[in-house]
């Protein structure tokens, strides 16, 4: 998470290409939402005694455990992507590549605001990401399918989201004050639809179906020394 929003701070949109960043977590971990109050989420002893990392989002939304799957960011500005003045709309520019991926994979993804009867009321605050269903929220045979989330600076778009490849509430079960099993029919991730590939093939694939969606290429690199400095001294915090 320091990574991400050293990502952020540094982004120049004058000088800067767009940065996409592939990653994943290990161990395990909650990611909370920046205005969560973790003890109202999580059984904070319960985490500490079993050595479960809890960090906190510069994005909002809800609680997510990170286990099994590929988490992505993305830091541009609104005229590198042509995204319209509207937060909604420039979500949709930066989901896109989703629905191309999850396509490529057999699926038939669709956003939340295409699945329900007009007039579903969608975007309520819950405290689990995976609850909730905002209107650009990937489902896939109605089923929710990890969760995407964006901060705005001045002339700067950041987005990051969660592609699950195996189910992890299970796991996550014991250390959140709400029960899960409730929500645990309307989630999903890939194996649920019997996808198991490689995981740099399933990278390979976002990176294809981004470039594809965006009409771009993408140059592999790593962090900057600035971007790696200002990462350590975020998570000092």
């Amino acid at each position: 998470m320091a990574v991400d929003e050293a990502l952020l701070s540094s982004f120049d949109p004058d000088r800067d290409r767009p940065v996409l960043r592939l990653y994943g977590w290990k161990p395990s971990a909650f990611s909370l939402g920046r205005f969560q109050e973790a003890d109202q989420v999580l059984d904070l002893a319960r985490c500490r005694a079993d050595g479960v990392d809890v960090v906190r989002r510069i994005t909002g939304g809800g609680a997510i455990y990170h286990a099994g799957e590929i988490t992505y960011s993305v830091v541009c500005s609104p005229r590198q992507i042509e995204a319209p003045s509207s937060v909604k709309e420039s979500f949709q520019v930066l989901t896109g590549f989703l629905l191309r991926f999850y396509g490529k994979l057999g699926l038939s993804p669709r956003y939340a605001v295409d699945h329900y009867p007009a007039g579903t009321r969608l975007g309520e605050r819950t405290p689990l990401c995976f609850a909730g269903r905002e209107s650009c929220d990937i489902l896939v045979d109605g089923r929710k399918i990890g969760g995407n989330a964006q901060k705005r600076m001045k002339n700067v778009i950041f987005q990051h989201g969660s592609i699950p490849l195996s189910g992890s509430l299970a796991a996550a079960a014991p250390y959140l004050r709400q029960d899960p099993a409730a929500i645990v029919s309307g989630t999903a991730a890939l194996a649920d639809f019997g996808i198991s590939r490689p995981l740099e093939e399933l990278k390979a694939l976002l990176v294809e179906a981004l470039c594809g969606t965006m009409a771009t290429s993408v140059v592999p690199d790593g962090l900057s020394a600035a971007e790696s400095s200002m990462a350590g001294t975020l998570m000092q915090y």
